[in-house]
């Protein structure tokens, strides 16, 4: 069994898939990032749902890692804003 080599997921410029990981606990945030950013994706993290709003105007995330427990509030509430702010983006709850 020989094992094929894996091409990394692009958006359809060819730049790598942006990831938003929102997450208040910095070492699960991290240890996300890190194993994303070995796949090949652009990572940026937000530690509060404010920020995570202000994330996705600004990198335009074709993900979002999510924690449903957020210091400023549920994440479910932050999700719904973004929803509204930005076009649909694949989301993770966690």
């Amino acid at each position: 069994m020989t094992n094929a080599p894996t091409e990394n997921l692009t958006r359809a410029d060819g730049s790598p898939l942006r990831v938003l990981v929102v997450d208040d606990e910095q070492m699960l945030a991290d240890l996300l990032a890190s194993a994303l950013r070995y796949e090949g994706w652009e990572v940026t993290t937000a530690g509060t749902g404010i920020a995570a709003v202000r994330s996705a105007q600004e990198i335009d995330p074709d993900v979002i890692v999510l924690d449903i427990m957020l210091p400023d509030g549920s994440g479910l509430r932050i999700l719904e804003e973004l929803r509204r702010q930005r076009k649909p983006a694949g989301v993770i709850i966690i």
